[in-house]
């Protein structure tokens, strides 16, 4: 049995499938978050790094992965992943140290760092001016290794297949494939902005300032991680390694064939309920039309503040109060929309919830 044709490589083309890949990272994060103290231990951490480590470096055989892995544009998100991951495991590491030092009535270790203070001159100056040079000597060594990702000047008889925007708008750009640009380009960066605006008026937590923990306040750092890891990083991630030749998905092992064209059957919810399920035409009046869908969309920003506060945010409810705890139910409901739409689109063919392009406007 070939190990890597009859094992690694199927099971890391399904895990790798849009629809397996944003859920099975959601579930890898929260299973982080839960046993961060056992799963931050320098041994465990470093033997599933080795093993990840060891499954990038053999795939580099297979010349599709190579392909794409060593492009010039790709290179700095190869590095932006194994950084995030280290990253990653160096606060959960720092969180479960000073978790335990606070069960023992220990400060943490931010505070006894505190104490150990430096001059700026000539001590910060020298490090940073050290930085500096290292910086400057590396970024020298990859511009003569590396080729710059250039290309011809634009034209409109020719126009890269896929044409993608650069690695920070990745992200952003995924999501403009599931929702109307109103959408993705403005309401939703805006609520980003307002939502990290909104923190310090609505987190009464006065835990975990200037230290790391997450026992402390785990639900900042579970919606932030998310918010950040899940719905950004691994948007780009999804964007730069596995959106290929038009627009299509690709395996990491899939060469990127520019003739496969893969046939779009997305439907609506006025479709699916008047033509699917009732057997009927759609209505011409766009009330009438979409009413299923502006219902579905009213009662889950009516009714979901209600249910989490029943439910998973109910200690949070009181502390919160009223009025901050609908504005973070609303943040919390409308991040999650994204993820909830990208599922639709790739379980159902789900297109929009509601359509009234009598007035351009799609949700």
């Amino acid at each position: 049995m070939d190990l890597f044709q009859d094992v690694i490589r199927p099971a890391v083309t399904f895990l790798t499938r849009p629809e397996i890949l944003l859920p099975v990272a959601s579930v890898a994060l929260a299973l982080a978050l839960k046993y961060y103290r056992v799963l931050s231990q320098p041994k465990v951490a470093g033997l599933l790094g080795l093993v990840f480590l060891g499954w990038f470096v053999g795939s580099l055989w297979n010349d599709n992965f190579k392909k794409v892995i060593t492009k010039p544009d790709n290179i700095p998100i190869v590095l932006l992943v194994f950084s995030v991951l280290f990253l990653l495991w160096l606060c959960l590491r720092r969180a479960a140290l000073n978790d335990e030092r606070a069960e023992r009535d220990e400060p943490p270790l931010e505070a006894i760092h505190r104490r150990e203070t430096v001059l700026v001159w000539p001590d910060l100056v020298m490090v940073e001016f050290i930085c500096l040079l290292a910086v400057s000597a590396l970024l020298t060594v990859w511009s003569v290794g590396i080729r710059a990702p250039l290309e011809e000047p634009a034209s409109a008889a020719f126009t890269p297949n896929p044409s993608k925007a650069p690695w920070y708008f990745l992200g952003l750009q995924e999501m403009l494939v599931y929702f109307d640009p109103w959408l993705a380009g403005v309401v939703f960066p805006t609520l980003i902005i307002v939502g990290l605006v909104a923190i310090p008026y609505v987190d009464v937590n006065p835990k975990g300032n200037g230290y790391f923990t997450i026992k402390e306040r785990r639900f900042s750092i579970t919606v932030f991680l998310f918010g950040f890891l899940i719905f950004w990083v691994v948007l780009i991630f999804i964007g730069t390694f596995l959106r290929g030749a038009n627009w299509n998905f690709f395996g990491p092992y899939d060469k990127w064939d520019p003739h496969l064209q893969v046939p779009l059957n997305n439907i609506d919810v006025s479709e699916i309920v008047w033509v699917k399920m009732l057997k009927l035409g759609r209505p011409a009046h766009w009330l009438q039309r979409e009413i299923f869908g502006i219902l579905m969309v009213l009662g889950y920003f009516a009714v979901g503040p209600a249910l989490l506060a029943k439910t998973v945010l109910k200690p949070l409810f009181k502390p919160l109060g009223f009025v901050r705890f609908s504005i973070v139910a609303m943040l919390l409901l409308c991040m999650v929309s994204l993820p909830l739409k990208m599922l639709g689109r790739w379980l159902f063919n789900l297109k929009y919830i509601v359509t009234i392009p009598e007035f351009f406007f799609n949700i």
